[in-house]
């Protein structure tokens, strides 16, 4: 899809410098990971050691010093600003179609019937990560080969891998799978859409839900909407916001990967809400890099001492933290990574159909 430059008249001309909420919002606590680190003497054993209580307690953390400067995370904001202004007609010549491009493509917002009369506000573009143009393709190499390979060995050294990298290894840049770079835009609600919601207490833009693959990792979207869900052990399960932290990205561990380690790394439910009032009139634009395993990559756990102590011995790390499969089932051992996206896309499909019904 072309990006010519185009801005929307209604943001400054940096999005990342939209001023941040001042509402009091109840922000869950999460762990920073430094990753310029990881090449320093000691700096593996003590990333590894922060992300295995990050994952291991929300499964979500931040990630600083991750080599791309402020323009230039800047510049992939006015690419989504520049997309989604482009003229409807030229956005629906790259829809997305299942028979040609698979998953990959345009998807207009008011396509996903939600409750209540009420349509998604989201139109979002995913491009593959052999993106024909070169600011998408440069981003999704910079994500896999420099970020998630970082992070997929810290994963490595916390499952202690004979090889710390056989995470990273199915996860073949060159290779069929379904890692891509998302462009997307949340569209404020309108004052009728807004009096709906509140009439029928409804919050979500985006219901809860667990992510496909690897590791998502989302650039910081300074208009908040996101929350992660605690499940606390007594059952009771809390909303807390996610800040938008200067200069970071987000992650979060997504199913392949939580299957891969026997649901030992936490694949966490998370959804996005309206934003607080004093936003709530702002677009709020988003780019992520989805990363995963290799298409034909069998989600059956690794051999890992740390999985082989869970089962045999019931291993804890300490306390308020969590291992084991967290009431999730593993898939058949011969389910592969493309198979299991084909089956939860067609899931989000059943949901959307069920929640505009119920």
């Amino acid at each position: 899809m072309s990006t010519t430059t185009q801005r929307t008249t209604h943001l400054p001309p940096r999005y990342q410098e939209v001023p941040p909420t001042t509402a009091n919002l109840d922000y869950a606590d999460m762990m920073t990971l430094d990753i310029s680190l990881f090449d320093t003497p000691d700096g593996k054993q003590q990333l590894a050691k922060q992300l295995r209580t990050a994952i291991s307690t929300l499964g979500f953390f931040y990630v600083t010093n991750f080599g791309l400067t402020p323009s230039a995370v800047d510049s992939q904001f006015e690419i989504a600003q520049s997309l989604f202004s482009m003229p409807a007609a030229s956005k629906m010549k790259h829809r997305v179609d299942a028979t040609k491009q698979g998953f990959f493509g345009y998807k207009p917002a008011g396509s996903r019937p939600a409750k209540f009369g009420l349509k998604d506000n989201l139109e979002l573009y995913d491009d593959p990560k052999y993106s024909q143009e070169e600011r998408m393709r440069g981003l999704c190499k910079h994500m896999h080969f420099h970020v998630l390979y970082r992070l997929l060995y810290l994963c490595g050294m916390i499952m202690e891998l004979r090889a710390p990298e056989a995470l990273w290894k199915l996860h073949n840049y060159d290779e069929q799978s379904q890692c891509h770079l998302r462009y997307m835009l949340y569209h404020p609600r309108s004052a009728d859409e807004l009096a709906i919601m509140r009439e029928n207490g409804l919050e979500e833009n985006v219901y809860g839900h667990t992510d496909f693959g690897s590791l998502t990792l989302l650039m910081r979207q300074p208009v908040a909407g996101l929350q992660v869900r605690i499940d606390k052990p007594n059952g009771e399960k809390v909303w807390k916001w996610v800040k938008p932290v200067e200069n970071s990205i987000t992650v979060n561990v997504a199913d392949t990967l939580s299957f891969l380690t026997g649901g030992y790394l936490k694949s966490t439910v998370h959804r996005v809400v309206l934003p607080p009032e004093d936003q709530r009139h702002l677009p709020r634009y988003g780019v992520i890099y989805f990363s995963g395993p290799d298409d034909g990559t069998l989600l059956r756990p690794v051999e890992s001492p740390v999985l082989k102590r869970v089962l045999d011995g019931g291993e804890k790390m300490g306390e308020g933290e969590d291992v084991g499969l967290q009431g999730r089932d593993l898939p058949p051992d011969t389910t592969t990574a493309g198979e299991w996206v084909r089956v939860r896309f067609a899931s989000v499909v059943r949901y959307a159909v069920w929640y505009v019904r119920a």
